[in-house]
């Protein structure tokens, strides 16, 4: 029976793109005689997952049932979020699946069902479901040189991140900065230059409200310092949680930002396919300037600093009619402060 689903879930996950950001992914949901209740594919990079699909079909309520997939229930927050929990709260008793989900953040989904008490069953069918992401892997390999880019300030009305004395804490209030740290979640790296690292000394984690870790520290974003000195006995990032879950990570990636590209080709061979860039000013107008930026978060307060410190200074723009003009913008308000998210096309 697990078998015939299997291959069921196979034929669902082909209806899938053969080519892209994510692998092919069929799932299909059994009731406890082993009738097919439905079945779900991951249709391509940013749509719901397999398993997401197949419970769509069942109002998300599917108490008791086997939940058949080729690949391990993701576990982590990232273009959408994880499911394993939308898996826990559908009352799913067994997940079967075929291949582990081979992602340093995204992988170990079966181990957070069976805390929730769901049996799970692995390596069912697993050649086939292997080779699924053998020809993702491959087609990652030959089409992924650069991993995406976000760029992300905080910045007072008048586009200031820091006033005269240099301080910049805190700009925006406890909702934005709640805010960042649910998008720190879905990044693969977060990058700072020297000097915010040397003035800030940031953590470059993402947590709660009460300091804790708002995901598993494998799946905590990876910390990258640019600066051509040596990271400070002191800085923080040196107890970064994700380098304890890397064998041989004594310290974090560093770069001396002299080809940006180079270093983003390096930290795709990392595993890195995404990268929070949180400053300062001068590492992110780089960014800018050699065209490597793709996502802007601006966390904005409706507050006036004045002065010289600007979000950004030369991002190769010489006139007008060369302004690089945000697409796809959305506006979020968080308490007073507002996100304003975008795409460089």
């Amino acid at each position: 029976m697990l078998e015939t689903a299997m291959r069921d879930a196979l034929a669902a996950a082909a209806k899938g793109p053969s080519a892209g950001l994510n692998p092919q992914v069929g799932c299909v949901i059994l009731d406890a005689q082993g009738n097919t209740l439905a079945t779900g594919y991951h249709a391509g990079a940013g749509t719901a997952h397999a398993e997401i699909k197949a419970l769509e079909l069942l109002d998300y309520k599917a108490p008791g049932a086997t939940l058949v997939v080729t690949m391990e229930p993701c576990n982590h927050h990232g273009e959408t979020p994880p499911c394993t929990d939308a898996v826990i709260a559908a009352g799913v008793a067994r997940v079967v699946y075929g291949s582990t989900d081979p992602g340093r953040r995204s992988g170990g989904g079966a181990a957070t069902l069976q805390r929730a008490g769901i049996k799970t069953q692995g390596g069912v069918l697993s050649v086939q479901t292997d080779s699924l992401l053998a020809n993702w892997q491959q087609w990652l390999a030959k089409n992924i040189t650069l991993p995406k880019v976000t760029a992300k300030w905080a910045q007072s009305l008048d586009g200031r991140v820091f006033a005269a004395d240099g301080s910049s804490k805190w700009i925006t209030g406890a909702a934005a900065r709640a805010n960042v740290h649910q998008q720190r979640a879905r990044f693969d790296a977060i990058a700072v230059g020297g000097g915010t690292l040397r003035a800030d000394n940031p953590a470059l984690t993402a947590r709660n409200s009460a300091g804790e870790l708002l995901v598993s520290a494998r799946q905590q974003p990876l910390p990258v310092v640019f600066s051509a000195t040596k990271i400070p006995a002191t800085a923080r990032v040196r107890e970064h949680p994700a380098l304890k879950t890397i064998a041989g990570a004594a310290d974090p990636l560093q770069y001396s930002g002299a080809d940006l590209r180079a270093h983003l080709q390096d930290m795709q061979r990392h595993g890195i396919n995404s990268v929070l860039l949180e400053g300062g000013p001068a590492l992110i107008s780089a960014f800018f300037r050699e065209n490597l930026v793709s996502e802007v978060l601006i966390y904005q307060s409706p507050t006036l600093l004045g002065g010289a410190g600007t979000a950004l200074t030369d991002i190769g723009v010489a006139s007008i009619i060369e302004m690089l003009r945000l697409q796809r913008v959305e506006r979020t308000l968080l308490d007073g402060d507002e996100l304003i998210r975008g795409f460089v096309l």
